[in-house]
């Protein structure tokens, strides 16, 4: 029918109609509206124009061309080439669930063949997100998911709330655990406020966790210690057993979060008795921080208000008064052992 014309890039490359043809109709047009030809003068922009629908020839002799409305071409191509495109993006969609058995069968490929079932470690951000994404996608009943640290970009936040809005829509389950640090976010609480209406739940820790997601209760994914540039996928019965009961744990002692800016003072509470436990233990301020999911700068203050709590001018005195005040010290402020507090057995 049409030519494609121009280089690629050029701004109109799709030419519905040669320039031959349209020379030949605008003659047409000119004449009146209707010309008589010979059998030797249909010639190739005729048959164009008359393919197209854009002349219409009569079967007499001589015969007689006439012009036809372009808008009727262009309706009809319309809504021909919608209903195509319609009936493309319907095939795409369908895709997923059309090869679901196909791939459920090739993700036990390893569990054929390894019994007890395998763990395969995963390089690579790129090919990590890839796999984990495709799992997700083919989800079918629950996504469990411990996400520590801090608030995430909101561009980030944006994908994640779309993907994971279509999985509650589709009747899958969803639990995350956050650190608090994410109730101090604004595109982290406007992503919990549309999940949990949707019907999430979501909750936050106030104790270090290590990040975990576990799909369907048949696979579950845990990054190496110190990176995130590999992780393992682990198919393991057994093994995901002893995580999805470590993650209900984690999920009876955190607090729920439905995406409201005002945090619970249990929350804070919390997560300060946390931060007192390891700085008694003599954790350093980054681990602390990184455990809880908190800047330095954030500890930081917390640690302030602990001094002036404890009227303590220097870390050292903080960390002496702290300990006396901990349960179950051994000892008085003058550094004697209080008996009273010791063993009578």
């Amino acid at each position: 029918m049409g030519s494609t014309g121009g280089v690629e890039g050029e701004k109109d490359s799709v030419e519905f109609v040669s320039a031959e043809a349209k020379a030949l109709y605008l003659q047409v047009i000119s004449a009146g509206g209707s010309v008589e030809v010979s059998d030797s003068d249909l010639t190739r922009p005729y048959m164009e124009l008359a393919e197209l629908g854009l002349l219409a020839v009569s079967q007499g002799k001589p015969s007689i061309v006439t012009a036809t409305d372009p808008t009727r071409l262009a309706t009809r191509l319309g809504v021909s080439w919608q209903k195509q495109a319609l009936a493309l993006l319907t095939q795409a969609v369908a895709i997923p669930s059309a090869l679901q058995d196909l791939t459920h069968a090739y993700q036990s490929l390893d569990q054929q063949f390894h019994a007890g079932g395998p763990v395969e470690h995963v390089h690579g951000l790129l090919e990590i997100n890839k796999q984990v994404n495709i799992l997700i996608d083919s989800a079918e009943q629950e996504v469990l998911t411990a996400q520590p640290g801090g608030s995430r970009r909101e561009s980030t936040i944006q994908g994640v709330a779309e993907k994971d809005l279509s999985l509650v829509h589709r009747g899958v389950a969803r639990r995350i655990v956050y650190h608090p640090s994410a109730r101090y976010s604004a595109p982290t609480r406007q992503y919990v406020e549309r999940m949990t209406e949707a019907g999430a739940e979501i909750r936050t820790l106030e104790e270090p966790f290590t990040r975990l997601i576990i799909i369907d209760r048949r696979v579950a994914i845990i990054p190496f210690a110190g990176t995130t540039e590999k992780a393992a996928f682990i198919s393991d019965a057994s093994v995901i057993a002893y995580m999805i009961d470590s993650f209900e744990h984690m999920w009876e002692r955190s607090s729920p979060f439905l995406g409201a800016a005002e945090v619970p003072p249990e929350v804070i509470s919390r997560m300060r008795t946390n931060i007192l436990r390891m700085m008694v233990q003599g954790v350093g301020h980054r681990v602390i921080a990184r455990n809880l999911g908190i800047s330095e700068r954030t500890l930081a203050r917390h640690i302030a208000d602990f001094r002036e709590e404890y009227s303590s001018e220097t870390l050292f005195q903080l960390g002496w008064r702290m300990a006396l005040n901990t349960p179950g010290n051994l000892y008085r402020e003058d550094g004697e052992p209080d008996v009273a507090m010791q063993s009578t057995d």
